[in-house]
């Protein structure tokens, strides 16, 4: 699977999600709620959300830094993206040098996995409507289609 870009994109790995954020993916999804389908999307190893200035996205780096992510971090002299990354969609690159992502074409995927899919704006209809019906609606579905091969 992979997710579109659009403007500047803040990528956040679901492992990290998984690992760091209270509750993991279903609480971030929960706490998110409102922009999911709008400025927010997701595939099963990235979380996208996003904004039209640096400013914003400067918000967004230090809110989850709060939480415990860890942004830009120095391995072998090179200053390079850990948890999550800033993507300049418009420009088709990482703000920095970030190992588990590939970007081309306005989109982007976890290295290693195939594109498969484009998740984007409207791509997460059903997981909306069942995460506002109920949580174990969603995560049935969610782990249902968690299971299921890339297509």
């Amino acid at each position: 699977m992979a997710i579109a870009l659009e403007f500047i994109d803040f990528v956040v790995r679901i492992d990290a999600i998984e690992a760091r954020y209270p509750g993991g993916l279903d609480a971030c999804l929960q706490d998110h709620l409102d922009a999911v389908n709008g400025r927010i999307w997701f595939d099963r190893y990235l979380f996208r959300d996003g904004a039209m200035n640096s400013a914003d996205i400067e918000w967004l780096v230090k809110q989850w830094e709060r939480r415990g992510f860890v942004g830009l971090t120095t391995i072998d002299g090179v200053e390079q993206w850990q948890d999550f990354c800033v993507v300049e969609g418009l420009f088709g690159r990482t703000t920095r040098r970030c190992d588990w992502l590939v970007v081309a074409d306005h989109e982007a995927y976890f290295k290693g996995s195939p594109p498969g899919e484009l998740m984007g704006s409207g791509s997460h209809d059903e997981d909306v409507a069942r995460l506002q019906a109920g949580r174990e609606a969603y995560l049935a579905h969610r782990w249902r289609r968690r299971l299921q091969p890339d297509q």
